[in-house]
């Protein structure tokens, strides 16, 4: 038996940037077992697999593996699964260039509007499945200590470092510099540590006009070492901020650089809505470009 495969680099506009991933676009038939080794083999943070839907008005059902383990949600499998399945032609634009989809994935129904140009499909944004929600302030010393820093390298004021999500679960700790950033680092021994297996690190220190956030998110009990571009950490990370803000209503948004220290980068725009006080929702966008595309014998 085989199946075709396609690659994509994602939140990114050229190729070899960006967060690697593979998509299988036919993936009925193959099981949970079966999926596992073919995302171990590819070695990519993530590999998505694309499902006949369960409900008649979505599109498909995802299911998203890393090395490792299964998990409910992620951005870059969702905005590269879109932009592969609308350059495979099985998603066509509206009259406005846009084409609005709905995936179903373990945490719960993910919108994705796609945005075309000369009739190719460049760029999505997803709306997280979950509404963002995020824990109490944590200690900062044995966190610290996990990612080799000192507490001085934590953001002393503020909520982070605290537990966030909207779809998937990150430990967010912010720091003050980029070179604190750079110098984090986490094995698998430090990382059984903390609450979190993903440990999503950010500074607003960028140094760069036009880009709010470094980023940097390391999981190595999750087969990731490191991510070069984490669009659910992102929206969960913009609920948080938005959560924050003193304005009751309004639309925030921050762009994100993420990977730079791996040689990828990637540029994710997150979103967060507010109303009444009240985070309602959480999106995140960016562009994909193909890679690589072929078979993949299971046997």
């Amino acid at each position: 038996m085989r199946t075709r495969y396609l690659t994509l680099d994602v939140f990114t506009d050229r190729r070899f940037a960006g967060n690697p991933l593979a998509v299988l676009p036919e993936a009925a038939g193959l099981d949970a077992a079966r999926m596992q080794l073919v995302a171990r083999e590819f070695g990519y943070p993530e590999t998505v697999f694309v499902l006949p839907p369960d409900e008649p008005d979505r599109l498909a059902r995802l299911r998203i593996f890393t090395p490792s383990r299964e998990i409910p949600f992620a951005g870059h499998p969702t905005i590269g699964a879109a932009i592969a399945l609308a350059r495979l032609g099985r998603i066509a634009p509206e009259r406005d260039g846009l084409a609005r989809i709905v995936f179903e994935e373990l945490a719960g129904p993910v919108p994705v509007t796609i945005a075309f140009e000369a009739g190719r499909a460049v760029r999505a944004e997803l709306v997280a499945p979950h509404r963002p929600s995020h824990g109490p302030r944590l200690d900062p010393e044995p966190i610290a200590r996990a990612l080799g820093l000192e507490p001085v390298d934590l953001v002393a004021e503020g909520p982070a470092p605290c537990v966030v999500s909207c779809g998937l679960s990150f430990l967010v700790v912010e720091l003050v510099a980029r070179e604190a950033l750079a110098r984090a680092q986490l094995d698998g021994r430090a990382a059984r540590a903390l609450p979190e297996p993903a440990v999503y690190l950010f500074t607003r220190a960028t140094g760069v006009r036009g880009i709010e956030i470094r980023a940097r998110m390391l999981a190595p009990l999750l087969g990731v070492p490191e991510d070069p571009a984490t669009g659910s950490a992102a929206a969960a990370l913009a609920g948080l901020l938005a959560a924050v803000e003193p304005k009751a209503d309004g639309d925030f948004a921050w762009h994100i650089e993420q990977g730079v220290e791996m040689g990828r980068p990637s540029f994710l725009a997150a979103h967060a809505r507010k109303e009444a006080g009240r985070v309602v929702e959480a999106r995140v966008a960016g562009g994909a470009v193909p890679v690589m595309e072929g078979w993949i014998e299971l046997g």
